[in-house]
């Protein structure tokens, strides 16, 4: 018994030497960090990396200058697609340890992919200048040559890294995606091939070919090269993403969805999987699946602030602005200077008519973030509402020189320069939609417009058969198709195409509008009618189609006809402006232009930033020389669009009318006129803007160029009143009393006939 209690007397203090060892480990600071760097990468390989981020985070806490696990840790936020902390993580391993060659190459691609090519070759030639053998870094100097357009320079360093290491299948990836920039297709899948031959199991490789294979429409490989990227690395979601997005260009939306579906499912904490479903939805046009898919998601992941920003998007597109204010308002609260809040506030107001204020608050984002493509984008389309082309367009531009792939801003180009005819630079356009989006049909549809326009048919054909190729179940190829034999007067192939076009989609507005519109130009309104009943009879519901019929039988000049149908395809869409700006015209047509007022200024209720309206109004009121109101409606267009011409000629005509103030119609005129400059209207209001200030000679000028634009009726009996005003008051009374008379021959009642009589006597 002695001896058992000396012996457990004499364990007490082993055990308590023991216990203190590993409490002294537990705070030895080199033991911690290296706990957490060991946990952080072992949740990395699991992909699961918002603990990865929290581990690796936890280490720098411990010893702020641990270089690896500020490294890793950027290698983090490069897997989350955190662009801003992993820079800043690769500038921190870097500032500790300078030789850190990995972390210069990964923070020159980073530097490269936001096109800063002078910062990115100073970190490549830090690496040069301990090694000039790295291929890592010739893989990256080839990379940034590219992005200056230098492609013999970027090729010559992708072979100097091939030579170096000729086993490293990523640099067959890039040499690949050069020689496809450098139009050497053949070479390319040869590289890409070689890419994964090297490394069967690497998901990488295998998704570059199956890219490729979509690229040139083999939909088949591409499909399989998709699925065993999948298979290779479930836990990357971009091999989803774009199998996902091979299906939508097939027409295979069920396909899509159930994949994203899985995807969600299966990467639950992945953030870029969860959100593609979301933004899959979006991507079809289904708004309102895309709302309740972020709604949920918002509540699953209320720290997501991507998610919030995505959600706060979409209610703006459904014009639930007040939800999106109160989101928004959260997101600028947190942060006044956050470059998306600032960006999505600017739509708002964009969304509620004030442009103005958008494009304060939007160029208020750019002096935080100056080269933030979508705040240029958007604020192109602020000035677009405010009327100014000049400076839309200049923004648009200068968001596509800063993000070739912001396909919205290319596309709004692209509308500029179909509006002005500009046929060529269309064509430029186009190529660079067709460069960056090859797999899609909207650049090709583009080109083939401006190479018909500027009479080139077979280059313009073959982009239509490409059209056909690469989204064989749009409407939109089989449309434009029949146009281009509607224009070669091919009528009965136009029509079958056309016909295609609405088997592809029943609902497809264009195709059934070119039917018509080939039935009208072969004199058969009977046959139009009839085609637009039959398509209504399988689609009852589509406002558009009872639009068409309305403006036809209009056309025909069955008016109670017309009014039903208007009226029919206004209810079945309430914002169907086109149809509530016919059904307004026929109600004048009718001797009703007090209901076509009321009709327009309900409209305007629903939808007050719709300048065109206004200035519908405000004609009606001119008609009823109803000055005062005529005027409020043209000064309610300018506020929303400071500039537009249409609404400057209109109200400076009114002030000159009434005896307004002649400075100020003189400046409205002058904005007109240069908004307009084919418009007869414009000239000949700045003409009379002239006369009123006593400008004489420069009013006959631009009365004499009113009457030489209008060519549908070159004897207007205004114009030539006002010019025999302006040479009375020149005293070249003989020419003035010829426009006199010329004026009362074409229409001896027109409004001004009394006074020309009266001028003549005194003559």
């Amino acid at each position: 018994m002695k001896y058992r209690f000396a012996l457990r007397f004499f364990l007490i203090p082993i055990l308590i030497l023991i216990a203190s060892v590993f409490v002294a480990c537990s705070r030895d600071p080199n033991v911690r960090k290296q706990k957490y760097f060991e946990s952080g990468q072992r949740y990395l390989q699991k992909n699961r990396y918002r603990e990865a981020a929290i581990q690796f985070g936890n280490a720098i806490q411990v010893d702020p200058r641990f270089a690896e696990a500020h490294y890793q840790l950027a290698q983090t936020y490069l897997k989350m697609q955190n662009w801003n902390l992993a820079v800043q993580e690769f500038d921190r391993t870097i500032q500790i340890d300078p030789d850190n060659a990995p972390a210069h190459i990964d923070m020159a691609n980073l530097l490269i992919s936001g096109r800063q090519y002078s910062e990115a070759q100073e970190q490549l030639d830090a690496v040069f200048a301990k090694n000039l053998n790295n291929p890592q870094a010739h893989i990256a100097e080839a990379n940034l040559k590219a992005g200056e357009q230098d492609l013999k320079a970027a090729l010559e360093e992708m072979q100097k890294a091939i030579q170096l290491a000729p086993d490293q299948w990523e640099s067959y990836v890039d040499l690949g995606l050069l020689e496809l920039k450098a139009g050497s297709p053949d070479s390319a899948e040869a590289s890409f091939k070689r890419a994964v031959s090297l490394n069967p199991y690497g998901g990488p490789a295998e998704l570059a070919l199956a890219t490729y294979y979509q690229q040139r429409s083999r939909w088949n490989e591409a499909e399989l090269a998709f699925k065993r990227a999948i298979e290779i690395d479930p836990g990357n979601p971009t091999a989803r993403a774009a199998l996902a997005q091979l299906y939508i260009l097939e027409g295979k939306n069920p396909d899509a969805e159930q994949l994203l579906l899985r995807a969600k499912k299966d990467l639950p904490e992945l953030a870029a999987a969860y959100r593609m479903l979301g933004d899959y939805y979006f991507s079809i046009g289904d708004l309102d699946k895309a709302v309740a898919e972020y709604a949920s998601l918002y509540k699953q992941h209320p720290r997501d602030s991507q998610v919030k920003k995505n959600y706060i998007q979409l209610l703006i597109l459904k014009e639930r602005l007040d939800e999106a204010t109160k989101l928004n308002d959260e997101v600028l609260k947190a942060n006044s200077q956050d470059t998306e809040g600032l960006i999505c506030r600017g739509q708002i107001q964009i969304h509620r008519g004030h442009a103005n204020e958008a494009a304060d608050t939007l160029q208020a984002a750019l002096h935080g973030d100056p080269e933030n493509a979508v705040a240029h984008f958007y604020l192109g389309v602020a000035f677009d509402h405010m009327g100014n082309v000049v400076r839309s367009e200049s923004e648009w531009r200068e968001a596509v020189r800063l993000r070739p792939s912001l396909i919205d801003a290319e596309k709004s180009l692209a509308a500029v320069e179909l509006s002005k005819g500009e046929w060529k630079p269309l064509g430029a356009t186009a190529d660079q939609i067709i460069h960056l989006w090859p797999a899609l049909q909207d650049g090709y549809v583009l080109r083939a417009v401006s190479e018909i326009n500027r009479g080139h048919d077979a280059d313009g054909e073959a982009d239509l058969h490409k059209v056909l190729e690469v989204a064989p179940q749009s409407p939109v190829g089989y449309t434009q198709m029949g146009n281009l034999r509607l224009r070669q007067k091919q009528f009965s192939d136009a029509e079958a195409y056309y016909e295609q076009a609405l088997n592809k989609d029943p609902n497809a507005t264009d195709p059934l509008a070119a039917i018509v519109n080939l039935y009208l130009v072969q004199k058969q309104p009977e046959k139009a009618v009839s085609r637009i009943q039959a398509q209504l009879a399988r689609q009852p519901n589509n406002s558009n189609f009872h639009y068409i019929l309305g403006s036809v039988v209009f056309g025909n000049k069955d008016l109670k006809g017309a009014e039903n149908e208007l009226r029919r395809a206004v209810e079945l869409d309430p914002n169907n402006a086109d149809a509530l700006l016919k059904l307004g015209q026929v109600q004048v047509a009718e001797g009703s232009s007090d209901e076509a007022i009321a009709t327009y200024r309900a409209y305007i209720q629903k939808n007050p930033t719709d300048v065109r309206f206004y200035i519908l109004t405000g004609e009606l009121y001119e008609a009823k020389r109803d000055w005062t109101r005529a005027s409020e409606a043209y000064r309610k267009s300018l506020e929303l669009q400071p500039d537009n011409p249409l609404a400057s000629n209109n109200l400076a005509y009114v002030m000159l009318e009434q005896g307004g103030n002649a400075d100020m119609a003189l400046s409205l005129a002058q904005t007109a006129r240069r908004g307009l400059p084919d418009s007869p209207n414009a000239a000949d209001t700045l003409g009379w803007a002239y006369y009123q200030k006593g400008a004489y000679n420069s009013a006959i000028e631009m009365f004499k160029e009113a009457l030489k634009l209008n060519k549908d009726n070159p004897e207007d009996p205004t114009f030539r009143y006002h010019l025999g005003l302006a040479y009375q008051k020149t005293d070249q009374k003989a020419l003035a009393r010829q426009q006199f008379e010329r004026a009362l021959k074409v229409n001896p009642r027109f409004s001004n006939a009394e006074d020309v009589r009266k001028l003549l006597t005194q003559l």
